[in-house]
């Protein structure tokens, strides 16, 4: 490895350690969000620092053909440590503006998205209820019109025949009909019977 490889590899590995530092403070600020499930919990450490190792071993093979030597991890380790005091602060406030900035546009997104896609919508969904709901009932009104109008002479047609028939044949009519009662009290009965036995 000669001395430029190697020059290219320390500085690498420095702005790498950097980056570690920058990452491991933005896993650790949304670490809340999944702190209390202890599945997630583990899955999402192990993710991250599989990532990072990933991530870290790439530049290195960029830089050097993954070659691993001790001052790699002492250049990693020195640039988390000029993270820690030099920029972790102010990476944290800067990230929680950040935060914060897009929190605001997303709640922004979500009003403009409700007040220009959803409520119309909504809006004319409740409109085609509406109307659908007035169609139902102005048919229900029409045809109960016509049936009445249809049946009404029937009625009448009806009344005038029963009007002329025999008072013997109404009288049997009558009686015919009461039979039919009780018949239908009697089977209702019965069924009533039924259906107490079998509880």
């Amino acid at each position: 490895m000669t001395l430029s490889v190697q020059f290219y590899t320390m500085v690498s590995m420095v702005a790498g350690g950097f980056y570690l530092g920058t990452a491991l403070d933005t896993f650790r600020r949304f670490h809340r969000h999944w702190k209390h499930h202890i599945f997630l919990v583990y899955l999402m450490e192990i993710s991250f620092w599989l990532t990072q190792v990933f991530i870290l071993y790439y530049v290195l093979f960029l830089v050097n053909s993954g070659e691993l030597r001790l001052y790699v991890f002492a250049a990693c380790l020195l640039g988390f440590a000029i993270y820690q005091v030099l920029a972790a602060n102010l990476y944290k406030r800067l990230l929680e503006r950040i935060i914060s900035i897009l929190l605001r546009i997303l709640q922004f997104v979500n009003k403009l998205v409700k007040t220009i896609i959803i409520a119309p919508i909504q809006y004319i969904i409740a409109l085609l209820v509406a109307c659908i709901i007035f169609l139902v009932n102005t048919c229900i009104v029409v045809l109960r019109f016509v049936l009445k109008t249809i049946f009404l002479p029937v009625k009448w047609i009806l009344q005038w025949l029963y009007s002329l028939l025999p008072k013997k044949f109404k009288l049997f009519l009558h009686n015919l009909a009461g039979i039919y009662s009780k018949i239908q009290n009697i089977c209702r009965k019965c069924l009533q019977y039924i259906s107490s036995k079998r509880r």
